[in-house]
């Protein structure tokens, strides 16, 4: 029998990754439609640096952490390390994203603020995340430019705006970008639909995060590439905010969920702290789970990821969330803070901005 929509979703998201990385049949039999997604994205991005398109910049430094490959390598988290730092250095720091998986993100693509309140269904799970975590503003909408000048006129404070994704997104204007690798790298080399690249790569970037090893595809003085760490935090959180640490949660049976690009990962550090997974159950990632139920006489304790957790508390608040932790080197951060201190909008959060302000790649 097949299985419920989701599972099928998450078995083909699992196959084309297998795909992607090497290049086998399947792969070069998709190779010509790659070579067409290639000259439209060569195609638009000549139309935007030879300013038939526009970029627009909101008046402050604007950082943007993506990836060059489909589904997720930790940008977020990353997103989350570089607003703690940014704060501890004295910016007030903004966050604008897309919102995956919003309604709205498939209707109108209305701007929105994001609060602690907000339903993922809204505002998106990984806006949302942030929003409850970092204690910053956030605001979405499908052009990002337009969430940045909302953000800033409600909150006139935040001099610096960090963008969730948007690599891609041109129609933003960018002082810094930051460039996120899981362990897989680049893949096997080709562009979508063949394999992940959204972009040719090696591109100009400011400075590259990598899991593991650099991807081979990085040419020496491509930019700087700095390895981080990941690893889940101590303990696991409940909805009402208290902690349970994971070593207590050796020997009981477990339900794990994940609704990540990579759900496997999560489930294998669950492992290697010692966990017992009676059931682990991959989803899409952005899944909304408001079609899912748990298996009510199993009498497994529920874990899943803090992004899973925005989605599963109104429903199940008894599950338990666990955070992703990374570890980023010092100096990653000195060639941030390097590259920020030039900047006049430093620490006084004017709205006041020079009337063309040079992004580094448009």
């Amino acid at each position: 029998m097949p299985g419920p929509p989701s599972s099928q979703s998450s078995a083909l998201a699992a196959r084309l990754r297998r795909i992607w990385l090497r290049r086998g049949w399947a792969a070069w039999a998709l190779w010509p439609l790659s070579l067409l997604y290639g000259a439209l994205v060569r195609l638009r991005r000549a139309l935007y640096e030879s300013g038939v398109l526009a970029s627009a910049h909101p008046g402050c430094p604007v950082i943007v952490v993506g990836n060059v490959i489909a589904g997720g390598a930790g940008k977020t988290p990353a997103v989350m390390a570089l607003l703690a730092h940014l704060q501890a250095q004295g910016w007030r720091p903004g966050v604008v994203a897309r919102g995956y998986g919003r309604s709205a993100d498939r209707g109108s693509g209305d701007c929105r603020a994001v609060t602690p309140a907000s339903s993922a269904a809204e505002v998106g799970d990984e806006p949302l995340l942030l929003a409850r975590r970092c204690g910053v503003p956030v605001f979405v909408a499908r052009r990002r430019v337009e969430a940045a000048r909302a953000l800033r006129a409600q909150h006139p404070e935040v001099n610096l705006i960090v963008c969730d994704d948007g690599l891609q997104h041109l129609a933003l204007a960018r002082d810094l970008e930051i460039c996120v690798f899981n362990e897989e790298g680049v893949g096997n080399g080709f562009l979508l639909p063949a394999g992940p690249l959204r972009e040719p790569w090696p591109r100009p970037v400011d400075a590259v995060l990598f899991v593991g090893t650099p991807p081979p595809a990085i040419a020496p003085g491509t930019a700087p590439a700095f390895a981080l760490q990941r690893r889940l935090a101590r303990c696991a959180l409940r909805a009402d905010g208290s902690t349970v640490p994971l070593a207590s949660l050796r020997g009981q049976a477990l339900h794990a969920v994940a609704a990540i690009a990579r759900p496997e990962r999560f489930f294998a550090m669950l492992r290697a702290q010692g966990l017992t997974l009676a059931r682990a159950e991959a989803l899409p990632d952005h899944y909304d789970y408001e079609s899912w139920q748990r298996t009510p006489d199993n009498g497994y304790t529920l874990i899943c990821t803090e992004k899973d957790a925005v989605k599963l508390w109104p429903r199940y608040p008894e599950a338990l969330a666990v955070p992703l932790e990374l570890d980023l080197p010092p100096a990653f951060f000195a060639l941030l803070d390097a590259r920020l201190a030039p900047s006049p909008r430093v620490r006084e959060g004017a709205q006041s901005a020079p009337q063309s302000p040079p992004p580094s790649h448009p």
